[in-house]
């Protein structure tokens, strides 16, 4: 059922009790001294900003205070038991979201955990204007799908768990005040909250709140529908709690006579819910076994079952209806049994039968986590921060609706739904398209459309010219530019620059070059190879063996098969790799050791420490995983220690020369000492791009060489570095090039 709208304490002026109204918070959550002052101060800051709104005439909505929606805010959120950080925010939110109140006087004034909590909300506020318009308008299947989307966006950006929660909190507060709004409005309102928060409620097994959500947009949606129900409902009521009142007698009873302390008590249908089944399953009402339903709470699990047994001797129960959430809980954790007998005078009743912790996490879901161990003040401060990134984690988990609605059939790449590995992003018009983490405006445009990608000449991200390698982020909203004469490009396929991260558009991309001339293939291909091959200084190769090695009949069918796209240039750089006598390449010294374990077996490689032997030092034992440092000995190389080690803590105190950052390494690949020469117009800070990229990729730098032209306003740059392979040097050449004002880089070998 609907829950009724509390009212705040008032004087007889009709202005809030605030102190009233904090002996109300304090008794609802159990604050402290010090919090119920942050309270205060919070709201008296919430209600002075609207003051001077008012007078200055600015109106968020007619009958709306940010000041009134802030505390009901803090009510619903005290009643999760969540602590007086977000409370705080949630009193500060509205007055910051209708521009009455500056986000940084928030945190000067609370502290910078409050003001992330406000702009976490912000951001998914943002997110639901951008989509409103867009979700309103869809219809069928779309519906699902954007619906579903938006959850997912909203998910990628939540990175505290309180933030949403006090998100569902202003929800239910804009959906309890939308009684009083336009029609067109309170629709929009339901819609969203049916679509999006709802089932964020129920994936967070808050149950109280998901029924109220539930109900009022129902309310609004389908208000025929609605009224029916609870016309029916209220007809029979009297009856109907006789009935339950008799029940209730019956079972205390026989609980008493089994020595289990319980409670038994009624449990309120939910209009949306009775309304859902008739539907699901084509019934009329007086079909819906729920309607008359009973819960009973008890200490333990083996109680629950006990119970249980109680009840099936007690009447028959009907087949096909009884759910054991206990051994196989639901996937937002919910766990209880559930059954269906046929009660006194032949009637159907409903009987849930839960342990008080499951009721706990039944009504108030990841909140439950606080509510029972937020109050142990045994434990440590770490163990609770502890405890606090696990809660983080499991929200993460449980915010994954990949099977809430099925299979999405337009899923491309990763079957996976982990927010971590997906973005959302809009289309011009509002759509939400999820791709890959990494995808670029060309992965989107080949998601939208194969002739949208191959037409494509430039992309604009929130309304901004980005390159078509640029990374897409949750929350962007992609322009795709196209031109009547574009065409795909060969470069899109080259892995090094980053232009297509998708199997799709990469599909999508070889099909369209695979359909145009052999001869314009071999060109391409011939142009592309003598590019790459030119760039890392390899002449004089002989391409015809390498066409052999790669199984093509001849030179021509490896130039047409690279410009079709179906070989990838790193496939022949790699073949090429082998081809070439290495004695040609001096070996670079690597920078991984191995360190001598037991009888000198090497199984373990430390990073940074070059040649020099290594051994694992006694005092403190490290293992792959600890963190590490070496020290330089007399005669023994250098002995890794544990970074909290006393020996190692003293001796950076007092021997710090001799101390070595290093890291656990893998067994090292053969590095070998390239010298890459670039020439490019000078800038600030063009060495630090260069470096900065190079150490992003891996890349150590072993010497360096700069000279300038001041005429020319030009620098070359000469660089050693070490490499694996030619197709790391050509990934790496390629970043380099992409930089501003690089003219070119290539490989340099000194004849």
């Amino acid at each position: 059922m609907v829950q009724v709208r509390k009212h705040h304490s008032v004087d007889g002026d009709g202005t809030l009790d605030l102190e009233s109204w904090l002996r109300h918070m304090q008794r609802l959550a159990q604050l402290d001294g010090g919090t119920l002052v942050t309270l205060r101060r919070a709201a008296e800051v919430s209600a002075e900003a609207e003051k001077r709104a008012i007078a200055a005439e600015n109106i968020w909505a007619e009958g709306a205070s940010s000041f009134a929606t802030g505390l009901e805010m803090a009510e619903i959120l005290a009643d999760l038991q969540i602590d007086g950080e977000a409370l705080c925010a949630a009193i500060l939110y509205r007055a910051v979201r209708e521009k009455r109140l500056p986000l940084k006087k928030v945190e000067e004034s609370f502290g910078q955990t409050v003001a992330k909590l406000i702009s976490g909300v912000l951001k998914m506020a943002a997110i639901r204007s951008r989509s409103a318009e867009t979700g309103s308008e869809s219809r069928g299947g779309a519906v699902e799908e954007h619906s579903e989307n938006i959850r997912r966006m909203l998910v990628a950006l939540v990175d505290d768990v309180r933030v949403a929660l006090i998100k569902l909190a202003e929800r239910t507060c804009a959906i309890r005040a939308a009684k009083n709004s336009e029609p067109d409005k309170r629709r929009r309102i339901a819609r969203e909250v049916a679509d999006v928060y709802a089932p964020l409620a129920h994936r967070l097994g808050i149950g109280h709140i998901k029924w109220e959500l539930e109900d009022l947009s129902f309310r609004y949606l389908e208000p025929d529908d609605y009224m029916q129900i609870a016309r029916l409902l209220d007809e029979k009521r009297l009856a109907r709690q006789n009935y339950i009142d008799e029940v209730l007698k019956l079972l205390r009873g026989q609980l008493k006579h089994a020595d289990i302390d319980g409670e038994v008590y009624g449990r309120a249908k939910h209009i949306y819910s009775i309304w859902r089944k008739m539907r699901r399953k084509n019934i009329g009402f007086s079909q819906v076994y729920d309607i008359r339903a009973v819960r009973i709470l008890v200490p333990t699990v083996r109680d629950c079952y006990a119970v249980l047994g109680i009840v099936h001797n007690l009447w028959r129960n009907i087949p096909n209806e009884f759910d054991d959430y206990i051994a196989s809980p639901k996937e937002n954790g919910y766990r209880s049994l559930h059954t269906a007998v046929i009660g006194p005078d032949q009637k159907v009743l409903e009987v849930q039968i839960r342990t008080y912790a499951m009721n706990e996490e039944a009504e108030y879901g990841v909140c439950a986590h606080w509510r029972y161990k937020g109050t142990d003040k045994s434990q440590s401060q770490a163990e609770g921060r502890d405890g606090y990134e696990q809660k983080i984690s499991w929200l993460r988990q449980v915010l994954d609706w990949h099977e809430e609605v099925g299979g999405n059939p337009l899923q491309d790449d990763l079957q996976t739904s982990d927010v971590d590995t997906r973005i959302y992003v809009f289309t011009p018009d509002g759509h939400v398209m999820d791709l890959p983490r990494g995808a670029t405006p060309l992965d989107f445009a080949y998601r939208i459309h194969t002739e949208i990608g191959h037409c494509c000449r430039g992309a604009k991200v929130d309304g901004r010219i980005v390159p078509l390698n640029h990374a897409l982020q949750t929350a962007n909203q992609v322009e795709i530019l196209t031109g009547k004469r574009e065409s795909p490009s060969r470069d899109w396929l080259s892995a090094g620059m980053g232009y297509i991260t998708t199997s799709r558009a990469r599909a999508k991309v070889i099909h369209w070059f695979k359909q145009q001339a052999r001869d314009q293939n071999i060109a391409d291909g011939r142009t592309i190879l003598d590019g790459e091959f030119k760039q890392l200084a390899l002449t004089n190769f002989d391409f015809e063996q390498l066409a052999t090695k790669l199984n093509m009949h001849s030179l021509d069918d490896l130039y047409a098969a690279v410009g079709a796209g179906d070989i990838g240039v790193g496939q022949v750089l790699n073949r090429a790799q082998r081809m070439i006598n290495v004695d040609h390449v001096e070996p670079a010294p690597s920078l991984t050791a191995p360190v001598a374990r037991g009888e000198g077996k090497a199984d373990v490689y430390i990073d940074g420490v070059g040649n020099l032997m290594t051994h694992i030092a006694r005092c403190c034992n490290p293992v792959p995983g600890d963190d590490i440092m070496g020290y330089i000995t007399l005669g023994r190389g250098v002995s890794i220690h544990r970074k909290d080690c006393a020996n190692m803590l003293r001796m950076q105190s007092e021997e710090r020369e001799r101390v070595l950052q290093v890291e656990w390494s893998e067994k090292p690949s053969q590095l070998y000492a390239v010298e890459i020469i670039i020439e490019a117009y000078d800038r600030h800070g063009l060495l630090r791009d260069i470096t900065a990229m190079l150490d992003s990729q891996r890349i150590n730098v072993t010497a360096m060489q700069t000279r300038s032209n001041r005429n020319k306003h030009t620098v070359e740059i000469v660089l050693t570095a070490e490499i694996r392979n030619f197709e790391e040097l050509s990934r790496v050449l390629h970043r380099i090039n992409r930089l501003p004002n690089v003219m070119s880089a290539k490989r340099r070998i000194l004849h």
